[in-house]
């Protein structure tokens, strides 16, 4: 650095101040419950009458205080009489400079602070919605405080500014102000990929469109097609080329490969204008439209359908009105990572309760869209040491630009929903859990019940989803009314989806002669593993559902003439 820059440990400060602003910010947007933070619940503990409940606040305060005592002894001890032991594994402190001794002592006095956190919190006399979210309030300060976060006490940080003579904070720097003008954090060189370029760019067409969707053919790569073609409705909270990534990742790629007629559903970024659609309008215009469309094209009796997320969900919904109408347009059903039950809906149900969801009602109305960038954030901070605090690091204090990486792009490519479709779908599934409960629910002038949905269907969950805990998958599929198999994935909600035959890894369960309604643990310890992906698995399931090989045909036809290339329009559009 010249002699006119700043000294380091002021550009130090300085890199602090404006990470604490920007993750502030973050976290402002969250969609919090209303009222007295929970963290005030703690206070609960200090007052309580429960002897035994004392008994275990002093006991978890004698071992906090014991542990740190300790821990100042080895630091305070002559070098060779007393070395600090190893601290528990933690990808965050790896690197060798953690292993220095006042770094050690940094990481390890973290860790017992983090520790002593989380079990204070187990000890609030909370019922159980108030309990888990006082312990995600409590998991993200421990995330936040990590020494790692910040560039005084990160040792990676200080030994890279010396070596490059301040350069990497000079960086840091300018990524941090670039993310602050575009008010979110950068996970991914988002020069690296653009739809239509390297991403979403499987041969197709848009062959019908409304305002909420656009529905894109595939072009066929084999000769002859199964007759029965597929829809895929992906979920609406993000841009559906998730499914459709880069070609070696692709699953429209695949089901093209497979001989599969395939047809997905583009959701719109939906405008404020258009806020007023409702459940309703989306089961319609983007469920029951396209499966005329899907129809007339390939001239089928009948159409596979296949919904991921809460495109899952919808298309369950959609599915129970055509059950009530006595539509038998569809012959088949595959869920990826769905709920129908939320009786345990995952990590998400800690931002919702009455208050939130009447806050939102109130707010939206009849109009008004809620932001896809809001969503994202929600997501991104129930893992805010992957998708949070490791580009702070990263990027802020070391002066490294996030690497390309296409899932991550897709994650900041999200869709503003309309509000009235956000609030409904809060309250009756998260809050209500209506869904569930035969004729509790009336769409599109029906009462819905899922137990009328007779079709063989496919559920695929996936083991570490935080969105979609697999037992609650699990648990769904028991409120359908068909035969149902149960297939049970590695990793988690999006990873455990997007993960191509070709690669050949991880692993998937499946248990052919257990009854898939049954208790879902006792489903795990007779279900048998199979190496590699669930993805050839399906298509076995689901060509033997599809009828007889046709000749295939050129996309769209006289009544529905292709609009334009895919991937169209609706899926360029930015969400706010």
């Amino acid at each position: 650095m010249t002699s006119s820059a700043k000294p380091t440990s002021d550009v130090l400060q300085e890199i602090n101040r404006a990470n604490a602003g920007m993750v502030e910010k973050l976290f402002r947007d969250l969609p919090v419950s209303s009222g007295t933070p929970d963290v005030a619940a703690l206070m609960q503990i200090f007052v309580t009458a429960d002897p035994r409940q004392l008994a275990k606040l002093r006991a978890l305060e004698e071992s906090f205080y014991r542990d740190h005592f300790a821990l100042w002894g080895q630091l305070a001890a002559p070098v060779g009489d007393g070395a600090i032991p190893a601290a528990q594994a933690d990808t965050r402190f790896a690197a060798a400079e953690w292993q220095l001794p006042f770094f050690q002592y940094l990481q390890q006095a973290y860790q017992l602070n983090a520790k002593f956190l989380l079990e204070l919190g187990s000890l609030a006399d909370l019922e159980p919605h108030a309990r888990r979210r006082l312990q995600f309030q409590l998991r993200q300060l421990a995330d936040a405080m990590a020494p790692n976060n910040y560039a005084t006490t990160n040792p990676e940080v200080i030994k890279l500014a010396a070596q490059s003579g301040g350069e990497s904070l000079a960086q840091g720097m300018k990524l941090l102000a670039s993310d602050v003008a575009r008010g979110r954090i950068s996970m991914t060189d988002e020069q690296a990929f653009e739809v239509g370029r390297n991403l979403a760019v499987t041969p197709g067409a848009v062959v019908f469109e409304n305002e909420v969707m656009q529905l894109i053919q595939y072009s066929p790569t084999t000769a002859r097609v199964y007759e029965t073609p597929l829809l895929i409705v992906p979920p609406f909270i993000n841009k559906y080329y998730i499914l459709d990534l880069q070609p070696e990742n692709s699953f429209v790629r695949f089901c093209v490969e497979q001989g599969l007629s395939t047809f997905i559903v583009s959701w719109r970024n939906i405008p404020a204008e258009l806020g007023h659609l409702g459940w309703n309008d989306y089961i319609e215009e983007g469920v029951l439209a396209p499966l005329q469309v899907i129809k007339a094209i390939c001239g089928a009796d009948k159409v596979n359908a296949l919904g991921f997320c809460v495109g899952g969900t919808l298309l369950s919904c959609a599915l129970a009105v055509m059950a009530a109408r006595n539509d038998e347009s569809v012959a088949s059903l595959t869920l990826l990572a769905t709920l129908l039950d939320f009786t345990e809906p995952g990590e998400i149900s800690v931002f919702v309760d009455r208050a939130f969801v009447e806050r939102n009602e109130q707010a939206f109305g009849e109009s008004g869209a809620m932001s896809g960038s809001k969503l994202a954030n929600t997501f991104a901070a129930l893992r805010a040491n992957d998708l949070i605090w490791h580009f702070v690091v990263n990027s802020y204090l070391k002066g490294k630009p996030p690497r390309a990486f296409d899932l991550l792009y897709w994650n900041a490519d999200g869709s503003n929903l309309p509000g009235r479709l956000y609030a409904w779908y809060l309250r009756n599934m998260y809050l209500e859990n209506n869904l569930k409960n035969p004729g509790r629910l009336e769409v599109c002038g029906v009462p819905l019940d899922l137990g009328a949905i007779t079709l063989p269907a496919y559920i695929l969950a996936t083991r570490e989803d935080h969105i979609v805990p697999w037992k609650s998958a699990h648990e769904s599929a028991a409120l359908l009314g068909g035969r149902t198999e149960f297939v049970l994935g590695a990793s988690g909600h999006v990873a455990g989806i997007v993960n191509p035959a070709a690669k050949k890894r991880r692993h998937f369960w499946i248990n052919a002669s257990h009854d898939a309604h049954a208790d879902a643990d006792a489903w795990l310890v007779s279900a048998t593993q199979q190496a590699g992906s669930w993805w050839p698995h399906w298509a076995a399931w689901l060509s033997s559902r599809s009828g007889e090989r046709v000749p295939a045909a050129d996309l769209g036809n006289a009544q529905y003439p292709a609009i334009e290339a895919a991937p169209g329009r609706y899926v360029r559009e930015k969400s706010v």
